[in-house]
């Protein structure tokens, strides 16, 4: 594919497909992502897909990632673009060049090589030139063509083929008056090859920082053969380990796949992975992701999941599938660009018709008087100036089919949205998709939730009120935990660390289930029906909390305390409350700081918690929020109605930042939903963009990140739409009657590969303030 309009015809022509439900087309690195529907089934479901773009021309394969089919290693990824295969390109445009300039100059007599001006080696080096390096764009552009679908080869095609053909009907048959130009078929071909080589090289670094996160997934690991004294290492492919293996990492070498540590005690550098500069430490039972750097001393893993569902794997899927989620202003993009080479073909046709019917007769002074300059032997330089209506028809024709760049039209986006996510991607934040960063470039309004979002999500039990004389605090904690360890609510850890230090054993539960909002209840035996969670939600119930439990109860949350009820129902269904437990929860070191952050750059915040209303104001004291951005003793539904309002409030999109389950509706009806790394799966898998590690820091670095991504691809689309409609009245011959200005085919050529160039460079611009 070489422009918009290729991408525009590969999406129609799958989408066209029976079975095809979506389909997303990336030019930048040539993928197609196409949803099927579940309902049709088909054997071989991407046979039909292959067979209808071969068609058009184009040749495509599925891309497998199972085992077998591994990410690629360094060595091999180097060695499937070789020397030859990227610099062929290169020496081939530089010779024709090269020749096509000393015919220039043997025609004016600056270079006293008398064979170089002979038009029969011009007809023959013109006719070679297009056999060979020429024929792949001859062949696709008169392929898409076919299929209804023009694109850059097309217009290329018509550019070279238009001239070779003119020349030789001059050449054959001199009466016609015509001149030959078999020169300009070959420079035109040389600028375009220098150009898409230079363009390959620009956008081969566009994905630099996919291939560094690829390059921390080593190749090969130290595997262990059996055990104690016996045992021994061999080195195997990363692709080769299955879950169960053991493993051993030395100092300095990264984790091959996630493991869990089975021996040995060092420190981590994960960094790449989340951006967190503090070391990991790697203590036995510690379960470490791929990629990590080992820094002190040796470790024995053993093998969770294989490499291609490594955390490095799933980093890079995200991101491979970010890039071909297009952003919405890329769609407008891709439509103009689809009919843009059909556009560019009629305008090319009336500039012929134009100059070669009316133009020259309107103004006659435009064709040369001269036949005598830089003309031997009946050949002439297309562009240098032209002695018949048709010739200067035809000149302009061509210099409109190639000066036409609908590539820089198809890149404008696709680069910069590449360039963003990469570098978001190694700064620990990962977006989903261009719409992504597009929505979290205009974001206005973001809404955060408290436990384990604006607090560290790691409490402490603080305290416990027991009811009554019956019971003691280590059997209140040990029902609580025991029901707690179905969930990953943060306050869950705190509970479950408490019976830890007690040496209490959990008890056996079943039908456990959680409520979100709100807390579990579950069969315990022994005990019944048991249930923990808010205070509110019991009294809900029918749970009754005594008075001096109450004013325990507020006592607690007004010095920032979170506390939870534990209660039990008997076999006659009254239920009794057992205790209340009192939790604390620091905040994040670093939410000052990114709130601050986030409020320089104009975003409105607020604060959505299920909490009572003291703890919620005693962290707002602490972070700096004011009341009217508060919000407490909220359901889920109730968030929900939240971002509605605040979405009709105004036109700008809404986010929300959680780590829990109850916060995965918020996330997934935000218009930017934004995960905390270390939360729960359910609520990464339903956030828009997922902050790996626990860095709030890192939102307003992404929210700045979209906007200069943007910011890039709105230049991008302005100098894309402002050169085309600058340089194809140009071309066509606007200025030449009054100026004399006059855009010969080679400069045309050499003008459309550096629009082209100048989209990615400016793309790749990004990094410079990383």
């Amino acid at each position: 594919m070489k422009c918009g309009g290729c991408v525009r015809a590969v999406e129609q022509r799958l989408l066209a497909q029976p079975g095809v439900r979506q389909a997303s087309v990336n030019l930048l690195n040539r993928t197609a992502w196409v949803g099927l529907d579940p309902e049709t089934a088909m054997p071989e479901p991407a046979q039909p897909l292959i067979e209808s773009l071969a068609a058009m021309g184009y040749r495509a394969a599925v891309r497998n990632l199972d085992d077998e089919d591994r990410p690629l290693s360094l060595a091999e990824r180097q060695q499937q673009q070789s020397w030859w295969q990227r610099w062929r390109q290169l020496m081939v445009a530089l010779l024709l060049l090269v020749f096509s300039v000393s015919g220039h100059l043997a025609e004016a007599g600056q270079l006293p090589l008398p064979p170089l001006a002979d038009i029969r080696l011009h007809a023959l080096v013109a006719t070679i030139a297009l056999l060979l390096p020429g024929r792949p764009i001859l062949v696709q552009g008169w392929r898409s063509a076919w299929a209804g679908a023009p694109g850059m080869d097309t217009l290329v095609g018509l550019g070279m083929g238009s001239a070779y053909l003119a020349s030789l009907v001059a050449l054959f048959w001199p009466a016609v008056g015509w001149q030959c130009f078999f020169n300009e078929p070959v420079m035109l071909l040389g600028f375009v090859l220098m150009g898409r080589f230079l363009e390959e090289r620009a956008r081969f670094r566009t994905g630099r920082a996919l291939q560094e996160l690829a390059r921390l997934q080593p190749d090969e690991a130290l595997l262990l053969l059996g055990s104690g004294a016996q045992a021994r290492v061999e080195s195997v492919r990363v692709g080769a380990l299955r879950p169960g293996d053991r493993l051993r990492v030395l100092p300095g070498d990264r984790i091959p796949v996630d493991s869990r540590v089975l021996e040995g005690y060092s420190s981590l550098d994960v960094s790449s992975l989340t951006g967190e500069p503090l070391p990991l430490v790697a203590a036995v039972g510690q379960e470490l992701a791929a990629g990590s750097l080992n820094l002190q001393s040796s470790l024995e893993l053993e093998v969770l999941r294989p490499g291609r569902e490594s955390a490095v794997a799933r980093i890079i899927a995200l991101v491979e599938s970010a890039q071909a989620r297009k952003a919405p202003i890329q769609t407008l993009t891709d439509r103009v660009a689809g009919r843009f080479s059909v556009v560019v073909m009629l305008l090319a046709l009336v500039t012929l018709l134009f100059w070669w019917l009316i133009g020259a007769q309107l103004w006659p002074h435009v064709l040369s008087a001269a036949p005598s300059i830089h003309q031997h032997g009946g050949h002439r330089s297309l562009g240098l100036g032209a002695e018949t209506p048709f010739v200067l028809g035809l000149q302009l024709s061509i210099a409109v089919l190639v000066v036409a760049c609908p590539c820089a039209l198809g890149l404008a986006t696709p680069t910069a949205i590449t360039v963003g996510s990469g570098l978001a991607a190694r700064s620990g934040v990962l977006f989903r998709g261009g719409d992504v960063i597009e929505a979290a470039s205009h974001l206005r309004t973001l809404f955060f939730d408290k436990t384990g979002t604006l607090t560290v999500g790691r409490p402490t039990v603080r305290a416990v009120e027991r009811s009554g004389l019956e019971g003691s605090e280590s059997s209140l904690i040990q029902l609580a935990a025991s029901l707690e360890a179905q969930t990953r609510h943060p306050l869950a850890h705190a509970l479950l660390q408490r019976a830890q230090q007690l040496e209490l054993p959990l008890l056996e539960v079943s039908e456990a289930c959680t409520l979100a909002g709100d807390g579990v209840r579950a069969q315990v035996q022994g005990h019944g029906l048991c249930r923990v969670g808010r205070p509110a939600w019991l009294l809900k119930d029918g749970v009754e909390i005594a008075e001096d439990q109450r004013r325990w109860w507020n006592a607690q949350e007004e010095q920032g305390a979170t506390v939870v009820a534990v209660a039990l129902t008997d076999a006659s269904g009254s239920s009794q409350l057992q205790g209340l437990i009192a939790l604390d929860d620091e905040p994040r070191a670093d939410a000052p700081k990114a709130l601050v952050q986030l409020r320089a750059m104009g975003v409105q915040l607020g604060l959505l918690s299920g909490d009572r209303q003291a703890p919620v104001r005693h962290l707002a004291l602490q972070l700096g929020l004011p009341l009217r951005e508060l919000a407490w003793e909220l359901l889920p539904q109730q968030k929900l109605e939240r971002i509605d309002q605040a979405r009709q409030a105004s036109s700008d999109p809404v986010g929300m930042v959680g780590d829990g389950i109850n916060d995965a509706p918020a996330l997934a009806a935000a218009d930017l939903g934004i995960a905390v790394g270390t939360g729960t799966q359910i609520a990464i898998d339903t956030a828009d963009l997922v902050v790996l590690g626990d860095r709030l820091e890192a939102i307003p670095m992404a929210l700045r990140l979209a906007r200069r991504t943007m910011a890039k691809v709105r230049q991008n689309l302005i100098w894309a739409f402002g050169y085309n409609l600058v340089v194809l009245p140009i071309a066509a011959g606007v200025l030449l009657p009054g100026f004399g200005v006059v855009l010969s085919p080679p400069l045309a050529a050499l003008l459309m590969a550096m629009s082209s160039i100048t989209v990615v460079v400016n793309a790749l611009l990004l990094g410079r303030h990383d």
